[in-house]
């Protein structure tokens, strides 16, 4: 049996999906910006798509500019805020615990001469919010946190963080590629003035995501070209991934309720089993409000690599931490980050679940990993060292 149990780094593509982007893939092909017949074919077809989009986030279609990832979106966000804005102040502001796509940059802004101030979270990836409203200056311009975490699952109180940063009159960007198409995300609501998500963790098409700009909020070009997406993100437009990613989210909005329980359910009862059966595991983050799909489990005296390819090996597919980084062997930042000590942050394991996992596939995998846990244990110098 083969086991996809990696739905955070990206998900298997719906059929439906294809099937509305076949037609923008082979006869609808021209540029949608050309003023011709076939530009106006796929022009609408964008128009369309941004306008799906916006009506499912509640916001405006003009809100939403297209992007081929969500680091991309992060990077526009992040970088053109600083920079339109720099008038003002550069201090910057976001969490200990994001994802490489903000981590990285803001490093390089600081490198550039902005002030940055990661705050630090909690043993189940909260961020401090007393420490947030303290960190704010005259100077800060910006505020970037996750609205659920790559990792751990866990959803931060971003609605909170909102009301801190209106107060104080400074930008919220929000990061909700993990959550958009997973449970209820509206921009306007959390209180988020830049939004971004990607069409991939929902079932569609990769090399496609977007960002929301709430209307007002000044965003500098951090890259030249035509005058595609306000000329925040020159380029041709990638008609058929733009048409995908709009039918992926309306799938995804159609049955969510009912998967969003499905998934819960899966996930409690594999974690249940996995302590009832392995000693000296914990579950990261489980006390808190996570996505439905994510579990994140710490397997105490090994290496998770070890677990990772022994379970690769009998067709499960899991990750180790982030998939953008899961090639470097050091610990997580975000485990680390969560006060988890180094070499029992190398053992934790990511299983995120997706729309096509089933309650068989679960029972495989924990068939597995007993299997594997207790063969590695054996050969563990750490956990025959604890053992006496």
């Amino acid at each position: 049996m083969r086991v996809y149990l990696d739905n955070n780094a990206t998900t298997k593509m719906d059929p439906k999906v294809l099937e509305a982007m076949m037609p923008f893939l082979t006869e609808e092909y021209g540029n949608a910006f050309s003023m011709h017949l076939f530009g106006k074919e796929t022009g609408i077809a964008v128009s369309e798509a941004r306008e799906k989009i916006a009506t499912l986030l509640k916001v405006k279609p003009e809100e939403i500019i297209f992007t081929s990832s969500g680091t991309e979106s992060d990077n526009i966000a992040v970088r053109g805020v600083a920079k339109a804005y720099k008038n003002r102040g550069n201090h910057i502001i976001t969490s200990s615990i994001e994802h490489p796509a903000i981590k990285n940059t803001f490093k390089d802004l600081e490198h550039d001469g902005y002030k940055v101030t990661f705050i630090p979270v909690d043993q189940n990836g909260v961020i401090d919010i007393k420490k947030l409203e303290e960190a704010i200056t005259d100077e800060t311009i910006l505020i970037s946190v996750m609205h659920a975490n790559n990792e751990v699952g866990t959803i931060e109180p971003i609605k909170n963080i909102a009301e801190i940063a209106k107060k104080n009159r400074v930008l919220l960007h929000v990061d909700a590629v993990q959550s958009v198409g997973k449970i209820p995300v509206y921009p306007k609501e959390l209180g988020a003035d830049l939004l971004t998500f990607s069409g991939h963790k929902f079932h569609g098409p990769k090399g496609i995501a977007g960002l929301y700009i709430r209307q007002g909020v000044r965003v500098a070009r951090t890259i030249t070209g035509g005058g595609q997406e306000k000329k925040l993100r020159p380029g041709t437009t990638n008609t058929p991934a733009v048409v995908g990613m709009a039918k992926a989210l309306e799938i995804a909005c159609e049955s969510m309720d009912s998967e969003i329980k499905r998934e819960e359910e899966l996930r409690d009862y594999f974690e249940t089993e996995i302590v009832s059966r392995i000693p000296e595991v914990v579950v990261n983050a489980k006390s808190v409000e996570r996505l439905p799909g994510t579990s994140s489990i710490t397997f105490k005296y090994l290496e998770g690599e070890s677990i990772l390819l022994s379970l690769s090996y009998l067709g499960v597919a899991v990750s180790s931490g982030s998939a953008c980084s899961s090639d470097e062997l050091q610990a997580s930042h975000v485990l680390l980050g969560m006060g988890i000590e180094p070499e029992f942050a190398h053992g934790t394991i990511r299983f995120s679940l997706g729309k096509y996992n089933t309650k068989e596939e679960i029972d495989y995998t924990i068939e597995q990993v007993v299997k594997v846990i207790e063969k590695l244990r054996m050969l563990s110098p750490l956990w025959n060292e604890y053992k006496k």
